[in-house]
């Protein structure tokens, strides 16, 4: 058998490995290790490269993770911990909770607002172009009656100037006569 003698060594070396992927998962998998691809590499000696390009090994590593820890590992929380967990979720569940009732709450108000507004019930949309429009209008209303009291005064100017000089034409005519 004619084989060359470094194709048989890269056998060999990648035969190795493989193993020590085996060893490493069947290892992590008795302690209850939480099992990935970089942690079984780094156990195990070995690239993830290596890993990835033998898709079998790959499946197993993948399995592993999947699988619940065994049953011989013992407990891996405390009561403490658990309870602890609960009061957090707990929390986490009133807080969403009362988040909720908070947008329950606005969207039956745009709701209810939308409602009367498309129910001709509500007030129109371009509220603040009347208001805009009510202080322009306002103003106008206070320069008019600006105007308004100065064309009165010139009128009582002329009206006194008017009488002063029928006056003075009544006198001279009297005087005349």
């Amino acid at each position: 058998m004619n084989t060359n003698p470094l194709i048989e060594g890269r056998k060999a070396d990648s035969a190795r490995r493989r193993q020590r992927v085996i060893k490493a998962i069947n290892a992590a998998r008795r302690v209850g290790m939480t099992i990935s691809v970089s942690g079984i590499a780094r156990q195990a000696g070995v690239d993830r490269a290596f890993l990835y390009r033998h898709k079998d090994l790959l499946a197993q590593v993948h399995a592993a993770s999947a699988e619940p820890p065994g049953e011989d590992t013992g407990p891996l929380v405390s009561r403490s911990s658990l309870q602890a967990d609960l009061a957090n979720a707990l929390d986490r569940s009133n807080r969403l909770a009362a988040r909720v009732r908070h947008l329950e709450s606005k969207l039956s108000e745009v709701l209810g607002e939308q409602a009367w507004r498309e129910s001709g019930l509500g007030a129109p949309d371009d509220m603040e172009q009347l208001k805009s429009r009510i202080t322009a209008l306002e103003q106008q209303v206070v320069d008019l009656t600006g105007q308004l009291e100065e064309r009165d005064q010139e009128l009582q100017a002329a009206r006194a100037a008017n009488r002063q000089l029928i006056s003075r034409l009544n006198t001279v005519r009297s005087a005349e006569a």
